[in-house]
């Protein structure tokens, strides 16, 4: 088991018309390093500050997701240099177990510092933020949900999408947090006709992609690596590398997963690494090539350093295919 001290606290009971676990029932404290940077490292795991399934309040982070042994939400919050992990609902032993991995403690930077060293730039961001981790949260289908929604539109559109179907399906998720939602079930979205997520924004083409990783979801689950699991995905209609790459960086903590296909990654990549104000897919991959390993790490650290590429033109704008 990994490190940390725990404690188990067996209170409330769960109930199909509503939620009474409003105190833990699983308990365990973390050690993390002492430049861990939580709300960094964490933030990953939300697809906005209003997310409804994940949200990070008065310094708690409240997660909500389903396991293999029912509905939980996990808590996790700094207290005097260590980390409380609290689960909630029958899934809460499964959350606590996998709760350094949720907060990217088990990210493992071995061999990094010394990649970095190849470029000036990655190697004043491997410092400066040495402190940020790579969340794992071991499960897929939630990711794939998000991914999914994210394909070739804005930012703004696909939370709306996102948003819209999670309070579509609307479980409440156990604990004290009151506007928490549990993420879709699976089977549930798999049996959805996709006119149903046409109001949301989502047309055919995405909403069928969606049903069927959804049909597939416990396959999935059962990938025992980020290599498996690329390989599971991509063979479904719609999935591509992209989208694999968001899901297995965040399901597995995977750090060398690049997100090809991107819209603005490599250009970022071009300019922050060549001084290149655009850069295709085979551009981004040949200067990220000396960081392998950890080639989805150096564009995170991109990304938390606010680096962009110079815009030329209009921005993307913003439709909605519920009008079409």
């Amino acid at each position: 088991m990994p490190a940390g001290d725990r404690a188990d606290s067996r209170r409330g009971a769960w109930h199909s018309g509503g939620v009474t676990w409003d105190e833990p029932a699983a308990r365990r404290v973390l050690r993390p390093p002492a430049d861990y940077r939580f709300t960094a490292s964490v933030r990953a795991l939300t697809f906005s500050p209003y997310d409804p399934c994940a949200r990070i309040a008065a310094g708690t982070f409240w997660w909500a997701t389903r396991t293999p042994a029912g509905p939980a939400t996990l808590a996790l919050r700094p207290e005097g240099g260590t980390l409380i992990a609290e689960g909630h609902g029958p899934g809460a032993d499964w959350v606590v177990e996998r709760a350094d991995a949720i907060a990217g403690l088990r990210d493992d930077l071995t061999g990094f510092a010394e990649l970095a060293a190849a470029h000036p730039l990655v190697a004043e961001l491997a410092a400066r933020h040495r402190g940020l981790r790579m969340p794992a949260t071991g499960q897929l289908f939630p990711r794939v949900l998000r991914a999914v929604f994210e394909q070739k539109v804005t930012g703004t559109e696909a939370y709306r999408a996102y948003a819209a179907t999670v309070r579509h399906f609307a479980e409440p998720a156990p604990g004290p947090f009151p506007p928490l939602l549990l993420p879709p079930d699976a089977a549930t979205v798999a049996a959805t006709p996709y006119w149903v997520f046409h109001p949301f924004g989502v047309e055919q083409r995405r909403a069928d992609t969606l049903r069927r990783a959804a049909a597939l979801a416990d396959r999935l689950e059962r990938c025992v690596d980020s290599a498996e699991a690329t390989r599971r995905l991509t063979a479904i209609p719609g999935i591509g590398p992209w989208t694999a790459a968001e899901v297995v960086r965040i399901g597995y903590g995977d750090p060398d997963a690049v997100s090809v296909g991107d819209y603005h990654v490599p250009n970022t990549v071009a300019w922050a690494l060549a001084g290149e104000p655009r850069g295709d897919d085979a551009r981004m991959l040949g200067l990220l090539a000396p960081f392998r390993g950890h080639r989805g790490r150096v564009c995170l650290l991109l990304a938390v350093a606010g680096i962009q590429a110079p815009r030329f033109g209009p921005r993307m704008p913003v439709r909605s295919f519920a009008r079409f």
